[in-house]
């Protein structure tokens, strides 16, 4: 296995989605924009105000943004907007929001999102990040003809953060208040795989492989989590200062890396992009398209 970090002075990214031409599309909170990388380097693919926190390829050749509205811990954006599921059509496009309730229930934080095998596009809605002050925990999704369903409403709040779904239309998140990764079966039967190693490991993306195995970013733990077909853990990947998330390219997994803690009102530039020459490829993911 072989890390290289490929691009760096980026301001908090999150959320990476590979595009048919190789390019590697992913938020940049701080800069209120989606970034593309190219072996050329880093530009802008389109700005979307606000903190972009995650993006997923459509099958319309859209870009679907989770946007919390402008924060990254204490800092705020200069131009806020409102927390949604947001659209852009076309490199250069304008972001377009899609979203900002669903079933009456107004969007908090939308974090991170997943086209499934259902054409539906699930996202998880932790709010803002306090452990001291945790607001409500949402999974929520839009089906194609863009109706909004609550998908799980949790008891308590668990921070949802990371979210994939496997093929067979099983659910599985992480919580980055417990540090638990916990799925949940068609039959709507909510398993929990348990927490992950480390003292204090505050999750934050995944991605699937082929094969059924989990990749979990912990920014904490500076690292991946990677758990079996079964879901145990198996081993971890160090890489980067502050992992956000991943995503798969066949066999190799581009990680995004805040690359410093989200402690201050000033926009930091310290993350980076990664790329993992893993030798196991991802899940073939599916695509859909809202509205």
């Amino acid at each position: 296995m072989r890390t290289e970090r490929i691009a760096d002075g980026l301001g908090w990214p999150e959320g990476p989605t590979v595009l048919p031409d190789g390019r590697v599309v992913f938020v940049e909170s701080y800069r209120s924009q989606l970034s593309v990388w190219s072996p050329d380097g880093v530009e802008r693919y389109a700005y979307t105000a606000g903190a972009p926190n995650s993006s997923v390829l459509g099958a319309d050749g859209a870009i679907y943004i989770c946007q919390n509205g402008g924060t990254v811990g204490p800092w705020r954006a200069a131009e806020m907007t409102s927390a949604s599921i947001q659209r852009v059509d076309r490199e250069g496009g304008p972001a377009e929001i899609i979203a900002t309730e669903i079933e009456g229930v107004a969007l908090n934080g939308p974090n991170d999102l997943v086209f499934g095998p259902d054409g539906w596009l699930y996202f998880t809605d932790p709010g803002s990040y306090d452990p001291a002050a945790p607001q409500p925990s949402y999974i929520h999704a839009l089906d194609p003809s863009g109706q909004g369903h609550v998908v799980i409403a949790f008891e308590t709040p668990v921070f949802p953060n990371g979210l994939a779904v496997f093929d067979d239309g099983t659910l599985v998140w992480d919580e980055s208040y417990t540090g638990h990764v916990k799925r949940r079966r068609p039959d709507g039967v909510i398993e929990d795989l348990g927490r992950m190693p480390g003292d204090n490991p505050i999750l934050d993306g995944m991605k699937i492989g082929a094969d059924g195995r989990l990749y979990v970013t912990d920014i904490v733990g500076k690292g991946i989590h990677v758990l079996d077909a079964k879901g145990a853990v198996e081993d971890f990947i160090a890489c980067g200062g502050g992992p956000t998330n991943c995503a798969f390219d066949s066999e190799v997994l581009y990680m995004t890396d805040s690359g410093t803690p989200a402690d201050s009102a000033d926009a930091s530039y310290g993350g980076a992009l990664w790329r993992i020459d893993l030798g196991r490829a991802g899940q073939r993911l599916t695509t859909g398209r809202i509205g």
